[in-house]
């Protein structure tokens, strides 16, 4: 059978490895689950993920944005869907948190303020979300008997220069060392770090598209030396999922996707316009990190992903049972500039043809 644009495109990113993250994680079936900032552009892809592919017993999407919530009720209306809960909350309100969270097995943390510029200049309000609410996650899962939670992380926590990287740093840090205060029979919890999610709400593809449709004269570049991760929504569900049966707790899991430059996806999406550099933005980088020199040393090669292991001197930190890690290299960096895997501008248009 002849494969559809959708599947040609996803090729492109799909190795091995992540077509195995599209493995199913049984224990859903039959569970209640989580996800906060549920109505977000994850959020979304997730649920109707876990819906076309597992039977939970309670689907609960928390976000504090009701008419978000409404429209995706509506969208998930049919009456096979009626294991969806919509529960109004903010991750900043510990009580809330708590509230939702009881009988519980399983959290996705996608909820996070991550706009770099507008964090910049509204400094706390990031603080508040991204590192509060990682806290009050930690807090409310433990005392809710929560089995696992897997939270989701970004490339601008690794060796951050902007608030939005340096608190997702420190909700990263806070997410591993949590494993520290529960029993070996306690809440897990785990990372997931990629790059930046084609098509998704916010990001450059969507902005572009909407200069082109409106017939711009030139497509605005911050950089042209910028380079970028990418990964499909698709794959960062699957990511996730995976994690899910992966996870031993304290881990950062580290996928090995692609990167491309500005000026490539630029050509790509629309090769008769001409681009014009406006200058980089408060707290944006040229080159983006996965994983840097300093977390190098405690990382290590899977085959198709790193993990990143906790790095405590008590920590007796294993993988899962049968799998091999190998140490990385002295000096090595995981970064969109360096990276050997680079989509030239034909592929990057054979991707962009399958998102909707």
């Amino acid at each position: 059978m002849a494969k559809t644009e959708k599947q040609k495109a996803e090729d492109v990113l799909v190795t091995e490895f992540l077509s195995d993250f599209y493995s199913k994680f049984s224990e859903f079936d039959g569970a209640s689950i989580l996800v906060t900032g549920g109505t977000g552009s994850f959020g979304r892809s997730f649920i109707r993920h876990i819906l076309e592919n597992h039977k939970p017993k309670r689907l609960i999407v928390f976000s504090r944005d009701e008419l978000k919530q409404f429209e995706m009720e509506r969208q998930f209306s049919h009456q096979d869907h009626s294991c969806i809960r919509y529960f109004l909350g903010d991750v900043r309100d510990a009580a809330r948190l708590e509230m939702a969270m009881e009988g519980v097995d399983y959290v996705v943390h996608a909820a996070a303020l991550k706009h770099v510029a507008l964090t910049e200049y509204n400094p706390f309000e990031c603080v508040l979300t991204n590192i509060i609410g990682a806290q009050n996650i930690v807090t409310a899962a433990r005392r809710s008997g929560v089995k696992k939670v897997v939270a989701l992380s970004t490339d601008k926590a690794a060796s951050p220069i902007n608030l939005y990287g340096a608190t997702k740093l420190a909700s990263d840090k806070i997410f591993i060392a949590a494993n520290n205060l529960t029993s070996a029979t306690g809440c897990k919890f785990s990372v997931v770090r990629y790059g930046n999610v084609l098509n998704s709400r916010g990001s450059v593809i969507p902005f572009f598209k909407e200069l082109i449709s409106k017939g711009a004269d030139f497509l605005p570049i911050t950089d042209d030396r910028m380079t970028r991760f990418v990964v499909t929504l698709d794959q960062g569900v699957a990511l996730i999922c995976k994690a899910f049966t992966f996870m031993k707790g304290g881990e950062i899991l580290v996928p090995k996707i692609p990167s491309l430059t500005i000026m490539d996806l630029a050509e790509a999406m629309a090769p008769n316009i001409p681009t014009n550099v406006v200058g980089i933005r408060p707290g944006e980088k040229i080159h983006e990190v996965l994983i840097p020199r300093e977390d190098a040393r405690n990382s290590v090669d899977i085959g198709n992903c790193y993990v990143v292991t906790p790095n405590f001197p008590h920590s007796d930190y294993k993988l899962p049972t049968g799998m091999q890690g190998k140490l990385l290299p002295d000096g090595f960096e995981y970064d969109s500039f360096t990276n050997g895997w680079r989509l030239s501008v034909s592929e990057i248009r054979q991707l962009l043809s399958g998102l909707s």
